[in-house]
């Protein structure tokens, strides 16, 4: 068996959990999120300890427990906390204003970028150059945030760009003479 999957997950009271043959669900306070199973791996649920054990000996199924414990794990902490991640502009005139279900972004380029936020997610500009965005699903809020950190990446001489809240840019010396 895997190490990752050999760490029980705890759940806290208010996290409901449903195992199906094929498939788990987890219920918080924030929302509802699924996964699927294969048959390769089993839950054994034991008042609020959760584990992971494989049904046979094989390398999949090994690769697969690791797997199936980081995303259930990552589930329970969604519905009951929630991810976010902060985004950082850098650069004269980049801007970020987020509307209903969009955000408007201004990176330099002769026009604005409107970025359209799927359901699920919630995107906050406490200011011009900040962007947070939240979810319950781990997954999505990452990709949110590196698809609008592909809009304009931080460039490597003087560091304008989009760059996640704790991301260090090492910059380049410039062309000497």
């Amino acid at each position: 068996m895997s190490r990752v999957s050999k760490n029980p997950i705890t759940i806290p009271a208010n996290v409901e959990i449903k195992i199906l043959p094929f498939q788990v669900s987890v219920k918080g306070p924030l929302g509802t999120l699924q996964q699927s199973l294969t048959n390769d791996v089993k839950l054994e649920l034991n008042q609020n300890i959760l584990k992971v054990q494989t049904t046979n000996d094989s390398k999949h199924a090994n690769a697969l427990s690791g797997t199936i414990r980081s995303l259930v794990a990552n589930m329970v902490r969604g519905v009951s906390v929630g991810f976010e991640k902060k985004l950082q502009l850098v650069g004269v005139g980049y801007r970020a204003q987020a509307g209903l279900n969009k955000i408007n972004l201004t990176l330099g380029f002769s026009h604005p970028i409107d970025y359209v936020v799927p359901d699920g997610i919630n995107i906050e500009t406490p200011s011009q150059t900040e962007i947070i965005i939240k979810g319950i699903d781990k997954q999505k809020v990452g990709q949110i945030a590196a698809d609008i950190r592909a809009y304009r990446k931080p460039e490597p001489y003087k560091g304008k760009g989009v760059r996640y809240h704790d991301e260090v840019i090492l910059l380049k010396e410039t062309k000497k003479k």
